[in-house]
């Protein structure tokens, strides 16, 4: 909350800088003589660029900068003193009179930063059209012989015609560095480098940990970057010689203006200018799903975003540990089952994948495919290889003699390459083996294996017998846990008496049939892990049951959702929810490890969230200071995110419907996943919205046309986002849409405020007084466009995502927000105690959940 006299402060502040501005002349050179001042602004040949003094957000920080001159939305590409800003007044940018340095200076004359140079003769400093500031000498205008440019120190954004990478001659490596956050320039977390070493590629990094790579460039693309297509307007080069690696980009069209960008939360974008709509438009941005982690599937795995799971093995090789595998947590990797032979041993070859990491890799640029083969054949160590080059047929060689890791498969059309893999003879197969041994001696192996494969098929029969008794006897043993059973019960088993969980292909449109992809747990394994689901481990309760911690014996934790006997979700809603979230896969969803639907328990197994649910923290006196404003910002990103991918990203329309603050869980880092689908629905490809005569939902997200009459889109969703983006903001639980004494609720309350000028005053004094007011702003302005009356006033999540992430995006004024007409029922004896309540509106019959 900011304070009336924080408010003056800042309205003088506004009209000094007003002020300041409408003074403001232009210079296009600096030179020994021409100063740089806090009344000028130097402007590149074309006007296309202009730097000068600025002070980002609420601050008194003044820093030298770059920004674009055509663009009304002010967008900085470029800090020059981003660690030692000036503090209360800007200062003079100038050339040196002692050293022809470069310098900025305060009013006191303190040198804040410089261009560190022993520099001789008469040098100027000026800014190109590309955006690049540069010192030169005043007769030399050759790129050649800058002394000094802004290019080879670059801060949070990438300009095409920038390089990336290293320069021998210079000893620069040259990479790209996140602001702090949003209105505080200095060095971020997050960086985004080229390594060198090996097979060049590119990591994104926060504080040296990685967080994403690239993947090496492959002549085309970086192998793990898809997009990067001959048909974008983008213009792609990659340099590897002794002199320099670099990776660099230019436009066909310089007309149009594009940028690649860190964000201060560590997403990597690509954005292009769109003139026509005065407006910037989100390109390309990474990482963008769960395959993208890096080493999401450990070593020797694959990644595959079109399966379930989403982690693979490679040929010969199996999961190093199968509990936490079978549990979606591939992150332990693989380990191989038969030893290799490095006279026998062949190669498999693997189609559209990404390279594996590649720092290790050996490159030799004259071989061709098949002398890298041999050459990989004779080196007992080597685990693969692939060419270097993929233009032209295929050129060059990379061998990777390591661990393999961070693999990920693409479909045929999307991208990747193709990669040979080291295998033992007997797991080559006869089609896609490339190097396997020679006919002769193959009817005597075919014969030892059938016979080795005879004797282990009995051994394995007979483990199966024991095993199977083994079970028989827990289960026996476990129902005096359980409470006493009849033989009926005790018999029941979900492969046998549970109807089969439909495919997701039949609401798909895909065509054959598939298999259910889906780890089932026993019901002794969960007894035991959740203490025999003790209030010690109790998590949560809603409408649903309750939700309790478990521990497996390795010590994995999890997540038990126990569904009551007289739970709304039954059945359908318990098989809707597994079908759905099995096959979703974004790091802002939360993981389905597993099922158990056992002796009349239905229950799904989840990955464990440390911080439970969203609400927990934000309509929670003593918790709601734990939510600062850039962890506040973050969660309502990362539920876009999450929202976007299941509106237009996954490859099903999903609708969640019940989109609210409980059904949001914040891991042990407090990044947010979406939860609970037990009441989604899929959409097809042309489908826009249906209508049902059971609504499902709660209380204050329910948008008018989805409470009243029943039809659902993905624009109800995006109202519920809206209640929820308020909700954060100001720590206020959004009541319902109706009005009792004339106490206003929450949107009602926003509305107001925003509408008076005043809007500020809904952010919740808990989240501290370390935040962008300008970013709280666009926030609340957000939220009321989704939460406005008609839904097709609303934004979509892509443009909802895209006003979020850029700090420039302009942002329409919302219109009135929409409220549910009539009064929540009124309960009597007979209904108090129920957990969800009914009532009937124009034919349609509402369901109201009672979230935890």
């Amino acid at each position: 909350m900011i304070n009336t006299a924080h408010h003056h402060n800042h309205f003088r502040r506004l009209i000094c800088l007003f002020f300041i501005i409408s003074l403001t002349t232009s210079i296009n050179l600096i030179t020994p003589t021409q100063f740089l001042t806090g009344n000028q602004t130097l402007l590149s040949a074309g006007e296309q660029f202009e730097l000068g003094f600025f002070t980002p957000g609420n601050t008194n920080n003044y820093y030298i900068g770059i920004w674009y001159k055509q663009i009304d939305l002010q967008t900085f590409v470029w800090v020059a003193n981003r660690d030692k800003p000036l503090r209360n007044s800007p200062g003079i940018l100038k050339i040196s009179s002692d050293d022809n340095n470069l310098v900025l200076t305060d009013s006191t004359g303190k040198t804040l930063w410089s261009s560190n140079l022993s520099i001789n003769g008469n040098p100027v400093a000026e800014l190109l059209d590309n955006g690049n500031f540069i010192l030169r000498q005043s007769n030399d205008e050759d790129p050649e012989n800058y002394l000094w440019q802004s290019f080879d120190h670059p801060t949070d954004t990438m300009l095409p015609g920038m390089k990336l990478g290293w320069d021998a001659k210079s000893g620069l490596n040259r990479y790209i560095t996140s602001w702090k956050s949003i209105d505080d320039p200095s060095t971020g977390d997050y960086s985004f480098k080229l390594d060198i070493n090996g097979f060049p590629e590119i990591y994104l990094t926060k504080k040296q940990r990685i967080d994403y790579r690239s993947g090496p460039w492959n002549g085309l693309r970086f192998s793990g970057v898809p997009e990067m297509t001959s048909n974008s307007p983008f213009t792609f080069l990659f340099v590897m010689n002794q002199d320099e690696v670099f990776y660099s980009f230019d436009l066909s069209n310089t007309s149009v203006y594009s940028r690649l960008i860190i964000r201060h939360w560590g997403a990597l974008q690509r954005w292009t200018w769109i003139s026509t709509t005065s407006d910037w438009n989100l390109f390309w941005y990474a990482p963008k799903d769960q395959c993208d982690d890096y080493r999401e599937c450990g070593v020797y795995g694959i990644c595959d975003t079109n399966a379930s799971p989403v982690c693979k093995c490679l040929k010969g090789f199996v999961p190093r540990n199968l509990q936490a595998w079978n549990l979606r947590d591939g992150s332990d990797g693989c380990v191989r089952v038969g030893d290799l032979d490095c006279g026998s041993d062949g190669f498999l070859i693997l189609h559209n994948v990404k390279l594996p990491e590649s720092g290790t890799a050996f490159v030799d640029m004259n071989m061709n495919l098949n002398e890298c083969g041999v050459f990989c054949k004779r080196n007992c160590s080597c685990m693969g290889y692939s060419n270097a080059n993929i233009t032209g047929g295929g050129t060059g060689c990379v061998i990777w003699a390591a661990d393999l890791y961070d693999m990920r498969q693409y479909a045929a059309a999307e991208g990747g390459q193709d990669f040979y893999l080291r295998v033992p003879q007997g797991d080559l197969e006869q089609q896609g083996a490339v190097g396997s041994e020679d006919d002769s001696g193959k009817t005597e192996k075919i014969i030892k294996i059938a016979g080795f494969t005879g004797g282990i098929g009995i051994l394995l029969v007979g483990l199966a017998i024991f095993l199977l008794w083994r079970k028989r006897k827990s289960r026996n043993a476990q129902s005096n846990i359980l409470g006493n059973r009849g033989p009926k019960e005790r018999s029941q088993d979900f492969l046998l008496n549970t109807p089969t969980i439909p495919s997701i292909r039949e609401h798909s449109g895909e065509n054959g049939e598939e298999e259910f992809d889906l780890p089932l747990i026993d019901l002794s394994t969960i007894v035991i892990s959740t203490n025999n689901f003790s209030d010690a481990n109790k998590l949560g309760q809603g409408g649903f049951g309750c939700v309790y911690k478990g521990i497996l014996t390795e010590g994995e934790e999890i997540a038990v959702k126990r569904l009551s006997k007289s739970s709304g979700q039954g059945i359908e809603e318990f098989k809707n929810e597994v079908k759905l979230i099995a096959r979703l896969q974004h790091r802002n969803l939360v993981r389905l490890l597993g099922c158990c639907v056992e002796m009349e328990e239905k229950m799904l197994i989840y990955e464990y969230m440390e911080n439970k649910s969203l609400d927990s923290f934000l309509f929670n006196k003593d918790k709601g200071s734990l939510l600062d404003w850039q962890r506040r910002f973050k969660i309502i990103c990362g539920i876009a995110r999450g929202l976007l991918y299941l509106h237009q990203d996954s490859r099903f329309r999903i609708i969640h419907r019940d989109l609210k603050a409980s059904n949001i869980l914040l891991d042990k880092e407090m990044n947010p996943k979406i939860s609970d689908f037990g009441m989604a629905r899929i959409f097809g490809a042309d489908q826009t919205e249906a209508n049902t005569k059971r609504v499902v939902g709660t209380y204050g997200y329910m948008s008018p046309e989805y409470a009243m009459d029943g039809l659902f889109s993905v624009k109800s969703d995006v109202f519920s986002f809206g209640v929820l983006v308020l909700e954060i903001v100001s720590g206020k639980k959004n009541r319902g849409f109706y009005q009792t004494n004339n106490q206003l609720n929450l949107l009602s309350y926003a509305w107001k405020l925003y509408r008076e000028g005043r809007g500020i005053e809904v952010m919740d004094s808990a989240a501290g007084e370390s935040f962008s007011g300008s970013e709280v702003m666009r926030c609340i302005q957000v939220g009321l466009l989704c939460v406005q009356e008609h839904a097709e006033d609303r934004p979509n999540m892509s443009t909802v995502v895209l006003m979020l992430s850029s700090d420039c995006a302009s942002v329409p004024q919302p219109k009135h927000p929409g409220y549910c007409l009539g009064r929540r029922p009124v309960e009597n004896d007979s209904s108090s105690s129920k957990q969800d309540e009914s009532c009937t509106v124009n034919q349609v019959t509402v369901t109201v959940i009672d979230g935890r």
